[in-house]
């Protein structure tokens, strides 16, 4: 094709100049061919008629910065989009995994007709049917324990994970993320009767749950090996969701646990004979997680952030989370969103 375009080009010239020219032409776009497909590997185009930067490869991030490995925000559609408009009758929604078990962010409420699922993920999951689909309660809620987050996303079981997931360099290997929706930090939960201080040396000889695939497990084991977390702390408690610590810790089979602060607000509002402990010792932020080449959905995802953060965050926030977490807190305000510069 890019040599027939040059040929017509050259129409007219003749003679050993224009095939010069010609040669030239040919040389340099076999030289820059593999420059191209590299750049272009894993990118696609969001209704712009340009590529797009892909999100930052895993080796290139830092974890302090990995909220900013989005793509900027667009309402165009693209093949994933269509994909979940072409979906007919019953099966025309948008399939979100979500949690079932965490109080005030993606539960059953028993005293709700068919225990309805409710908080505040639930909330952002219904603002972006509502904008895909034009309905929102056009979405299908799969419960997914937290190890399943990125198995689910990468099987195709679901479209996106609006469940309470950090975003981290590790994570943006495997799946594609939106700007942070939510700002929190790693905290201990334990009985208020507990010798336990907070992220200290007080937990040398304890034994602590954490969720399986979770950030909490990362950090402990990572400062176990370091050295700033006690050795003889016990880190060998993960269970298959975040509110089996919660009763691992009610039944006495643990001493603490360590989780998102935003979440052991929430377990600690729901028994009074736990709570928090010590300040947070990480900064996270939550993001809504597609699959890698899904650019199109991550895009217009941020642009309804974009939206949401002006008018629906803060409303939610009030209903869910302000009696947990406070109304002038720090993770009381949505966070600031930073994008990647297209090329």
């Amino acid at each position: 094709m890019y040599a027939a375009r040059a040929r017509a080009a050259l129409r007219g010239w003749g003679g050993v100049g224009a095939m010069a020219v010609l040669c030239a032409l040919a040389l340099a776009f076999v030289l820059l061919l593999p420059r191209t497909q590299t750049h272009q590997k894993g990118v696609r185009t969001a209704g712009q008629g340009v590529a797009d930067v892909s999100q930052a490869r895993a080796e290139d991030c830092k974890d302090a910065q990995a909220q900013k490995q989005t793509l900027s925000p667009s309402g165009a559609d693209g093949p994933t989009i269509d994909a979940i408009k072409s979906r007919t009758g019953a099966k025309r929604k948008l399939v979100v995994g979500v949690d079932q078990n965490s109080y005030h962010w993606g539960y059953r409420n028993p005293n709700t007709e068919g225990a309805e699922l409710e908080g505040f993920d639930i909330d952002l999951a219904h603002r972006i049917a509502q904008d895909i689909l034009g309905d929102p309660d056009a979405v299908q809620f799969k419960a997914i324990p937290t190890s399943q987050r990125i198995p689910a996303i990468q099987d195709g079981r679901v479209d996106m994970v609006v469940r309470t997931m950090t975003i981290t360099c590790q994570r943006l290997g495997e799946v594609a993320f939106s700007a942070p929706y939510f700002k929190t930090g790693q905290q201990v939960l334990a009985p208020k009767s507990s010798p336990v201080t907070g992220y200290d040396d007080t937990l040398a000889h304890k034994k602590i749950c954490t969720a399986s695939g979770s950030t909490a497990y990362s950090k402990l084991k990572a400062d176990r090996d370091k050295g700033t977390l006690p050795g003889s702390t016990d880190i060998s408690t993960t269970v298959p969701n975040q509110l089996d610590c919660l009763v691992r810790l009610q039944l006495g089979e643990v001493d603490a646990v360590v989780t998102d602060g935003a979440l052991a607000a929430s377990q600690a509002a729901q028994d009074p004979t736990v709570e928090l402990k010590g300040e947070a010792f990480t900064t996270e932020y939550y993001g809504v997680a597609m699959k890698k080449d899904a650019t199109d959905l991550v895009r217009r995802v941020n642009r309804i952030l974009v939206d949401y953060r002006a008018n629906g965050w803060q409303a939610s926030y009030d209903t869910w989370l302000s009696a947990t977490l406070g109304k002038d807190s720090g993770p009381s305000k949505p966070p600031a969103p930073q994008y990647l510069r297209t090329s």
